[in-house]
């Protein structure tokens, strides 16, 4: 009889494949050596393989626009016009989000240095990049007898620190990158995740990072900006 009853409840067990797919089990019917087993499966189920799969990219938000045709609906890298030799790329023009319209001056150039879309689809440059722009160009009459330069350099360059790493600009709607701290013009560094297929920092090349994830960077908006350079512009003229 006893021999029966082990027969019995050794046949009644649940196989190990479907022990690995139960939630509880303490109460499973089943032995101590396949509940180990099945356990010891289920805590390696979260870094399978299928878990690291490259994940397709998803199509663009809906205020998105290639930089390449201009038109919505997909990415730079998926543009219809790719491999034409005929067709002409459209000029990248950056938007004057964030900079009050007290601070920019309207032109008529689109390609003029620093030219920006405003909201209402006129053109402007902001008035201290103008100035900026101006006393950077403006060369030494050849007459008079040279000065010793300064250890700030020659033409005084603007400081590295006001400009966007990626399109060298000077920096007005400020986005800090959580992974390396690096600030960027918030246009420039959303457009760069967004184009790399892994969503890559082009600093420190940390893959997934969501534009989502950027901060603002108040001490590099528009107000800040215009004193940093105001103060620049005065060490200029004293030196």
């Amino acid at each position: 009889m006893g021999t029966s009853t082990v027969t019995d409840d050794s046949s009644a067990f649940i196989s190990l494949a479907k022990l690995t797919k139960t939630v509880n089990l303490a109460e499973a019917n089943a032995s101590e050596e396949d509940k180990i087993k099945a356990m010891m499966s289920q805590s390696g189920l979260a870094y399978g393989p299928v878990n690291y799969m490259k994940k397709p990219l998803g199509p663009p938000p809906p205020s998105y626009t290639c930089f390449r045709c201009g038109r919505p609906g997909h990415y730079i890298k998926n543009c219809p016009t790719n491999g034409d030799k005929c067709f002409e790329p459209r000029p990248r023009i950056k938007k004057s989000t964030g900079i009050p319209r007290s601070f920019m001056m309207e032109v008529k150039d689109p390609n003029m240095k620093g030219a920006k879309l405003t909201n209402t689809g006129t053109y402007a440059i902001p008035t201290i990049e103008a100035e900026a722009y101006a006393i950077g160009k403006k060369e030494r009459p050849p007459f008079l007898p040279e000065e010793p330069s300064s250890s700030s350099g020659k033409d005084d360059p603007i400081p590295d620190e006001l400009l966007c790493p990626i399109c060298k600009d000077i920096v007005t709607d400020s986005a800090v990158i959580p992974c390396c701290a690096n600030s960027y013009y918030d246009e420039c560094i959303r457009t760069a995740l967004l184009e790399s297929e892994d969503h890559t920092c082009p600093k420190c090349h940390q893959h997934d990072v969501s534009p989502d994830a950027l901060i603002a960077n108040k001490s590099l908006s528009a107000p800040a900006q215009k004193g940093a350079l105001t103060a620049w512009l005065c060490l200029l003229v004293l030196f």
